[in-house]
């Protein structure tokens, strides 16, 4: 762990640019990024926030195969929708850049020829996964089959979703080509490798030794899992007719592997915001007093901590980083989070549903954030977080503290007389929340940081409880003055120390106070005032207003219309049953009826007894849907009637006939039954 260093390079994990950005990915790496990022600059730091769309690999050919566009129109296309949602929610980058520029494909392809001409690759022949329909090798994520490991039936060429086990493509039991469905062959193909197996002194002396007590446990367990079962070579080339090319003869139609090519991109992203700056990109990626920090999810812990490391490792010149606080993942209502599915909550649908909300979401998920273990993101949290957190205790002190300032006042900050010890306490306590809140933010313990934010609000609070300068200014004005004086250091207070958490807010309220760019983190600490006795305030605005019910129970309903749609498409439809002839059909008497009468058969859970007005007769017909409708509900319905049915006795009662029913997406009995008035006793041909 570097301690002071000179400068921080921070990168967050490169988004795919293959569709938009959802909550699990801004609670899993963005806004603690962000967090952090602004943290340190509000400290006077040396920060480099890097990232960029990652737009190779097969995710993009998939997405375009499936739109009907070519590569470059998907990647263009959610390239911008990206941008717009780290842009609307406050993501501080200060460079985000492409894969796809040519400063990239540049670093890419001089890292893979150095490491080439170093003799750092293992260059095989293997036989891989190729549809001769398609005419192409398959990459892993072109190949489904059932996994080797838990039996899933959509598993992929190189992970499991269901048990989340690493895969190769070869190791699926009955692989399918997702491109034509044919089964693949094995063909040989030449690839170059990163021998992994080699770096397994390095990885354990640097991670399972070095960063022992300060990365993550999920982190720590997770590299030491993958070393001890023992590294392997690792293809770094594709055949892929979408990427970088692979800089060497004989590698013609080949591709640099998207996990090759991608954590280089953090890279190629700094140089392209040294050039804009006029700095020099090496010291943030070469000096030994930089300290580089990756976020990112779960998911990438073997890319950033084994794989990324060991090519560092093996070029010779950078830096390695000085931790990894990956999160876990974030589920939504109880499921996964799901792109193909939809299930999922778009920020850019968020901003138009909850416009200038962006502050609300990001305590939201901070709150919950999924540091150490899964967490569920549920729309009913998200109010009561609101309702109950932001408008009650940080937004009253605000309005409460802005409100009688401008009342008593005229929005003029009063000159305190003598400092009681309450007051002076509060001002101590004050004064030490920075250096708790630096603690955990260092420590990457954000959902800590934020608490002890949300303290220093419950601070002024209870102290404008306590004092009550509504009621002393009956008595004594002047002990208000000194009050009030107390409540706006507060308030100033939190207009800094809230801007990582909620920089929205803290410009907000930095407007309302008119203290704009006039504080840093340390001036709450050091400075015996915040501001000064005749200084003007603006007036009162509300920071955060309350989520009504029906504003909830729209996004619920939302999902749920979503889990619908789900099952209908997912729903496994019988096979047709073998041909039969016209006469065959001919023979079956189907008619419009209505059940005029329904009761429950005693002792069977499952049936009904229905009397059913055919037009030819009025009959009794048992079927089996107690467990879907009451009686009740279904006197009156309209039906459709297999009336030349032989009669059948179910305990005891004579059917004579039977009713067509179906199932709808979500499983439940639905009536076949005629959507126009047509009398009973209609026949259906």
């Amino acid at each position: 762990m570097i301690q002071n260093p000179k400068r921080y390079t921070i990168t967050a994990a490169l988004p795919y640019t293959n569709g938009p950005i959802h909550i699990g990915h801004l609670a899993g790496v963005y806004v603690p990024a962000d967090i952090y990022s602004r943290y340190l600059r509000l400290q006077g730091k040396d920060v480099a926030f890097i990232c960029g769309s990652d737009e190779h690999g097969v995710a993009i050919s998939m997405k375009a195969k499936k739109e009907g566009i070519t590569p470059q129109e998907v990647i263009d296309k959610y390239d911008g929708i990206i941008r717009k949602s780290f842009a609307d929610f406050g993501i501080s980058f200060d460079n985000y850049s492409r894969t796809s520029a040519k400063i990239h494909h540049d670093t890419a392809q001089e890292f893979f020829r150095t490491l080439y001409d170093n003799g750092d690759f293992i260059e095989e022949v293997t036989e891989q996964l190729y549809d001769a329909k398609a005419n192409q090798f398959l990459a892993d994520r072109f190949v489904v089959g059932t996994c080797p490991k838990c039996g899933n039936d959509g598993a992929y060429g190189d992970q499991c979703e269901n048990c989340g086990s690493t895969l190769n493509a070869t190791d699926l039991i009955n692989p399918k080509s997702t491109i034509t469905g044919e089964t693949p062959v094995l063909k040989a193909t030449k690839h170059w490798f990163l021998p992994l197996d080699r770096y397994t002194e390095f990885l354990t002396e640097w991670v399972l030794v070095g960063h022992k007590n300060d990365w993550k446990p999920n982190v720590y367990g997770q590299v030491r899992s993958w070393v001890d079962g023992g590294l392997e070579p690792r293809a770094v080339t594709r055949d892929l007719d979408w990427g970088i090319d692979v800089p060497v003869e004989g590698a013609e139609g080949k591709k640099l592997y998207v996990w090759f090519d991608a954590p280089i991109g953090y890279i190629s992203s700094t140089k392209e915001w040294a050039l804009r700056e006029g700095k020099d990109w090496e010291p943030y990626w070469k000096d030994e007093d930089t300290k580089l920090v990756h976020f990112i999810g779960k998911d990438n812990i073997v890319f950033h901590c084994i794989i990324f490391p060991a090519m560092l490792k093996a070029e010779g010149s950078y830096i390695l980083p000085d931790n990894v606080p990956a999160n876990e993942f974030l589920n939504l209502e109880g499921n996964k989070l799901s792109t193909s599915k939809n299930w999922a909550v778009w920020l850019h649908e968020y901003l138009e549903e909850f416009p200038e909300k962006q502050d609300v979401l990001r305590y939201a998920l901070t709150s919950n954030a999924p540091e150490t273990k899964d967490n569920d993101f549920t729309w009913k949290d998200f109010q009561a977080r609101n309702n109950n957190e932001l408008v009650a205790i940080f937004g009253n002190f605000i309005n409460r503290v802005v409100v009688l300032t401008n009342k008593y006042y005229d929005g003029f900050i009063p000159t305190p007389n003598e400092l009681s010890e309450v007051d002076e306490n509060t001002l101590a306590e004050l004064k030490a929340y920075p250096a708790v809140i630096s603690s955990s933010v260092e420590r990457y313990r954000f959902r800590e940081a934020l608490g002890e934010l949300m303290n220093v609000a419950r601070l002024g609070n209870k102290y404008l409880a306590d004092e009550e300068p509504w009621k002393v200014m009956k008595d004594n004005p002047e002990r208000v003055k000194t009050q009030m004086y107390v409540a706006l250091q507060i308030a100033a207070a939190l207009s800094i120390l809230a801007e990582p958490f909620l920089p929205f807010t803290a410009a907000k309220l930095s407007r309302i106070l008119k203290n704009e760019g006039k504080l840093n983190w340390n001036d709450v600490t050091e400075n015996s005032e915040l501001i000064p006795s005749g200084h003007q305030i603006g007036e009162a605005e509300l920071l955060f207003a309350k989520i009504e019910d029906e504003e909830i129970q729209k996004q619920i309903d939302k999902l749920e219309a979503t889990k619908t749609a789900n099952l209908a498409e997912s729903k496994q439809l019988e096979p047709q049953k073998e041909l039969i002839q016209y006469e065959d059909f001919a023979k079956m008497d189907l008619r419009i009826g209505t059940i005029i009468e329904a009761e429950k058969m005693p002792k069977a859970n499952k049936l009904l007894v229905l009397k059913i007005d055919t037009g030819i007769d009025v009959r009794t017909i048992v079927s089996g849907i107690a467990e879907s409708f009451s009686p009740e509900e279904i006197i009156g319905k309209r039906v459709t009637v297999l009336a030349n049915l032989a009669p059948r006795a179910l305990r005891g009662v004579e059917s004579q006939g039977m009713i067509l029913m179906t199932t709808n997406a979500e499983g439940k009995l639905v009536f076949v039954n005629p959507d126009t008035d047509a009398p009973n006793g209609e026949t259906i041909n």
